[in-house]
């Protein structure tokens, strides 16, 4: 789910899809908000006061490099989600989220594949939304391209990669 902390993106209140997802009797509730985790510290409140369990992730963006100033039409900026399965993972969030602000900001808070590989570890990835690297490769190259850049994620997530 997408918060108020995605900006013109998420219009769904913290407590409220805490409050929707009790009605719905869900054990657990994720966020994976763009660009950012501001979100988080209240999000993890609200679901353990309501008794569920937060799964915590952003959908980061994603270019070929984070410290390249220019825009060509090569340099497209992909979405990737990625959500923390153990604590490693978090503090691996955490960490590319922070980097993304300090070194790859521009326009937009970005990382790249090397500071993705540098801290996959305990971290869950998903093709995401139409705008995630394998599906724009579908889209603008090629289906064998498509291959090669899911086999990328693949050995890096393993089981941890997910096909939306």
């Amino acid at each position: 789910n997408h918060t108020e902390f995605s900006l013109l993106d998420g219009a769904g209140k913290i407590d409220d899809l805490v409050a929707k997802a009790c009605r719905c009797g869900m054990p657990a509730l994720g966020i994976s908000d763009h660009g950012n985790m501001y979100g988080v510290p209240k999000f993890v409140l609200a679901a353990r006061k309501a008794g569920i369990r937060p799964v915590i992730g952003s959908e980061f963006y994603l270019t070929d490099d984070r410290h390249s100033r220019t825009r060509t039409d090569d340099s497209r900026t992909y979405h990737q989600i990625l959500f923390a399965k153990n604590e490693a993972g978090y503090r691996n969030l955490v960490r590319l989220s922070s980097l993304s602000f300090t070194e790859g900001y521009y326009y937009k808070p970005r990382i790249d594949r090397a500071l993705l590989a540098a801290h996959a570890e305990g971290l869950i990835a998903t093709t995401c939304c139409l705008q995630s690297e394998v599906n724009q490769a579908i889209l603008r190259k090629s289906e064998e391209e498509a291959e090669k850049i899911f086999l990328w994620y693949l050995e890096r997530f393993g089981q941890d990669y997910y096909i939306e």
